[in-house]
């Protein structure tokens, strides 16, 4: 009976072995989920728009195979928080800085873990590589006709750091808007009458382990409402433990187009 009990200890030793193994390997996939919007408010000066998004990248380093896979001619960069957390040598925050905004314009929203790092040293190094950080603020962005859009951009609502009534100040009340928030909530705070299209938002991870179909949060996805669209991702990196289990690791090619009709 002995033999037995160590036979089936050691059986799940190897097989917690094997799916922790598997959890790593599988936290370091690199997909690139594609979108493909349309909205009748897009200026068409603008489409297609294209937007390479990316948030919580976390410790990870942004590899070579993921680059591979993102189409030329990006319009606009957005990185949706937690680029980095504690700990993370700011040498490789830089290289994927240098990177990513090789790509395009890049634009750039405070993550909870952003903070851990001290908010003026990574606001430095963000201008340093020039991007744009939106701190509860818009950005006009305009066509070569004329047209405008705007990029709104909310800090982290975790240590109500957001302030939606200071970034939606000078937006056009007839404009297509895309909102950029580390935390996919900054929806509740929406008022009735508001015109944003577009949020762009990450931080749950998916859920990041997820046991038959089960996790602590929802599984990124497309929300498609009446007014808005929202895009949850399941983020690039991961938080604590460096394991998954469905929720892949992604970035996403967002391809926005004018409705003609």
């Amino acid at each position: 009976m002995s033999f037995l009990i160590v036979l089936m200890v050691l059986i799940i030793c190897c097989v917690c072995i094997l799916l922790g193994f598997f959890m790593y390997l599988k936290a370091k996939e690199n997909h690139l989920t594609t979108h493909t919007f349309t909205f009748q408010n897009l200026p068409h000066s603008f489409s297609p728009l294209k937007i390479l998004f990316i948030s919580d990248i976390h410790r990870r380093v942004v590899s070579e195979e993921l680059l591979s896979k993102v189409p030329p001619f990006i319009d606009l960069v957005i990185i949706g928080g937690d680029l980095t957390e504690a700990g993370v040598p700011f040498e490789r925050v830089e290289e994927n800085l240098r990177i990513l905004t090789s790509y395009g314009p890049t634009y750039f929203v405070f993550g909870n873990n952003d903070y851990e790092v001290g908010k003026e040293s990574l606001e430095k190094l963000l201008k340093k590589y020039q991007v744009t950080v939106l701190n509860n603020t818009s950005m006009p962005l305009s066509s070569n006709k004329g047209e405008t859009i705007f990029l709104i951009g909310v800090e982290d609502m975790n240590e109500e750091r957001d302030c939606l009534d200071s970034a939606l100040k000078g937006v056009l009340t007839n404009s297509f808007n895309i909102l950029v928030s580390h935390n996919p909530k900054i929806i509740d705070k929406f008022p009735e009458n508001h015109n944003i299209s577009l949020v762009l938002s990450g931080h749950e991870h998916g859920g990041q382990i997820r046991l038959f179909g089960f996790g602590l949060y929802e599984k990124g996805k497309v929300h498609v409402y009446k007014k808005l669209t929202l895009l949850i991702s399941n983020g690039y990196g991961t938080s604590g433990i460096p394991l998954r289990l469905g929720a892949p690791a992604e970035a996403h090619y967002i391809e926005i187009t004018s409705d003609t009709k």
